[in-house]
C-alpha cells in the first residue's frame, strides 16, 4: 500500500527566534488508511494538519502528499493542489455564511476540474451527499449562517467528500456535539469516505476505536510540551 502522506525532518515554529511547535522526524499515512491523532489543546495538532494541507509552510524538512512535495510549490500551486486532492473539514467548518448549504458543497467542484470530473454530475452528487448525511432538503436553500452547529457540520463534511479527494483532513469536527451525535457523525464520515485516506484530529479518545491507527501528537513530534501558540 503506497503512502498518501510523508513528512521527513519537518520543523515548524511561528518565528525562527522562538522554540519549534513541531519537530517531526518521520510520519506517514498509507493510501486508504484512517488515522486518529490526539493530544491536548495547544500541542500542535491543527498546525500539523495545516502543514499537510499546504496552508502553512515548514521551516525545514519535506511534506509529500500524493507523491508531490507540496512545500516546494508556490502559494498558488499549493492552493490548486489542495483543491484537487484534499477535502478539509475545519474545526469551525468555514462555510461561506451567505451561501446555501447546496452552494457550499459545490465549491470544490468549481475550484477543481479534477473534483468536478470525479463527482460526475456535481448537482446530483451534492444532493446524494446531503441526503446521506441526513440534512433535510428543506434546509438546502437556507443561508448556511441560519443552520445549527450539527447542520453546518454535515454541510462541511459533504463539501470535503464531494469529488472523491485522495485525502480527507478533519480538525476536531465533533468538538461541539454531544457523544451520541459525535459517534453518529463519525460513522457517516467513515462510511462515505470510500477510498480516501482520512486524518482525523480530536482530543476525544472514545472515538479512536473506529480508526485503522491511533497516534498521539507526542509520538509524532519530538516537541512534547504544551504550547499556548499552537493548536
Amino acid at each position: 500500500m503506497s503512502e498518501i502522506v510523508n513528512l521527513k525532518d519537518l520543523r515548524f515554529g511561528w518565528k525562527r527566534t522562538e522554540p519549534a511547535v513541531l519537530d517531526i522526524p518521520d510520519f506517514s499515512v498509507k493510501r486508504g488508511e484512517s488515522v486518529f491523532i490526539h493530544g491536548p489543546s495547544g500541542s500542535g495538532k491543527s498546525v500539523l494538519l495545516s502543514l499537510i494541507a499546504g496552508i502553512l509552510q515548514p521551516q525545514s524538512g519535506s511534506v509529500v502528499v500524493c507523491g508531490t512535495r507540496i512545500d516546494a510549490l508556490s502559494g498558488s500551486a499549493r492552493d490548486a493542489f489542495r483543491a484537487d486532492r484534499i477535502g478539509f473539514i475545519f474545526q469551525r467548518f468555514n462555510l461561506i455564511p451567505y451561501l446555501t448549504p447546496f452552494d457550499n458543497v459545490l465549491i470544490p467542484c468549481e475550484l477543481s476540474g479534477r473534483r468536478r470530473a470525479e463527482a460526475g454530475v456535481p448537482l446530483e452528487k451534492a444532493r446524494d451527499l446531503l441526503t446521506r448525511l441526513d440534512l433535510p432538503p428543506a434546509l438546502w436553500d437556507r443561508r448556511a449562517a441560519m443552520l445549527s452547529v450539527g447542520e453546518q457540520q454535515r454541510v462541511a463534511a459533504a463539501r470535503a467528500l464531494i469529488g472523491a479527494p485522495d485525502l480527507i483532513i478533519a480538525d476536531e469536527p465533533t468538538s461541539a456535539l454531544d457523544s451520541d451525535r459525535r459517534e453518529g457523525f463519525l460513522r457517516l464520515l467513515l462510511s462515505l469516505r470510500a477510498s480516501s485516506s482520512l486524518i482525523f484530529v480530536s482530543h476525544d479518545l472514545s472515538l479512536a476505536g473506529a480508526f485503522d491507527r491511533t497516534a498521539a501528537i507526542g509520538e509524532i513530534s519530538r516537541i512534547r510540551e504544551d504550547r499556548s501558540c499552537a493548536a
